[in-house]
């Protein structure tokens, strides 16, 4: 098929391009800044430079490519995480999600798609009642921190617009990244002992290797159904029970412990919640429909093995499930 990427020099992007197109598929990569064209034309893509906020350039670029399926990865996240001010720090990528998501949107009905699919999360953003796994039915959180408001309300923008198009309208609800490009600053982190666990560490985290985000997209690629689906890997796990195994496995001190007070005033309420009621995410519904298996089934094997190139094997192919294109290929 000739699949339109947009947001293609993303973490993921780069993962995805050289999936897609070692599965037979003639990929257009959009970035915004011609930087990056270079690196995505080494990737096996068409490139083009596109600001996904204008909407007659998206509009330009995805006729000119005629699509069959289009995939929305746009973000815009730089430099040091600011959990503090979330919103703020998020407000380029918010407004991909939204006005960025109705451009793409009008485009792929213009250039008659068949199929679109667009990034989303799964995370903070979920109901902090109940049991510590949800599925894509329950509820997102209905009372977000007021530095997160913004950012929840793109979520559920995505989630309301995109399976109602009038073609297969996919959201992939990733997990926590990790891998080359996904962890580097997280592990930094935890190296210098500044990421402590905060109270008892009960909040439970979903983690998905790029590689296996990537795969998962390319699943939803080729036989995704209208709807919402978690992408995760097999063991959503409390913060106490996951940020220790990284520290050993990077070869760093056991996390520091500090009470809920004191962790509010260092590093904010949102990062607070995060790590004393966050709940994980199912990953049931996407390995039933898509016909999809992360590679690494759990954030075990992924700390262990994949945080860096020289760890994972890259250049090759996630494992795929029996049936799937690249089986029959």
């Amino acid at each position: 098929m000739r699949v339109f990427v947009a947001g293609a020099a993303g973490a993921i992007g780069r993962r995805l391009v050289p999936q897609l197109v070692a599965h037979g598929h003639q990929v257009t990569a959009s970035t915004r800044g011609p930087a990056k064209v270079a690196q995505l034309r080494r990737l096996g893509a068409a490139a083009v430079v596109v600001d996904g906020l204008d909407a007659a350039a998206v509009g330009e670029a995805v006729g000119r490519a005629e699509p069959d399926v289009i995939v929305h990865q746009m973000t815009a996240l730089a430099g040091t995480a600011d959990l503090r001010r979330f919103d703020k720090w998020f407000a380029t990528t918010n407004k991909l999600r939204t006005a960025g998501t109705e451009h793409l949107l009008a485009a792929a009905e213009a250039a008659g798609v068949t199929r679109f699919v667009a990034q989303s999360y799964t995370g903070w953003s979920n109901i902090r009642e109940g049991g510590p796994v949800k599925t894509e039915e329950d509820p997102f959180d209905p009372d977000p921190a007021k530095h997160q408001v913004e950012s929840m309300k793109g979520l559920q923008f995505l989630d309301s617009v995109v399976p109602a198009a009038p073609f297969e309208g996919i959201v992939l609800r990733y997990g926590n990244f990790y891998g080359p490009g996904g962890s580097e600053s997280l592990v930094e982190l935890v190296r210098k002992r500044q990421m402590p666990i905060i109270g008892d560490g009960g909040g439970a985290w979903s983690w998905i290797h790029l590689d296996d985000a990537a795969s998962a997209t390319v699943a939803a690629v080729e036989r995704g159904r209208r709807g919402v689906y978690n992408i995760t890997d097999d063991e959503p796990a409390a913060v106490a029970e996951w940020l220790p195994y990284l520290a050993q496995v990077v070869g760093a001190k056991k996390p520091l412990r500090v009470p809920v007070w004191l962790g509010r005033l260092a590093a904010g309420e949102v990062t607070v919640r995060w790590m004393t009621q966050g709940r994980g995410a199912s990953n049931a519904k996407a390995k039933r429909d898509l016909d999809w298996q992360p590679r690494w089934s759990t954030w075990r094997d992924g700390f262990r093995e994949g945080l860096t190139d020289s760890l994972t094997n890259s250049g090759q192919m996630p494992r795929t499930a029996p049936g799937s294109a690249r089986e029959k290929a």
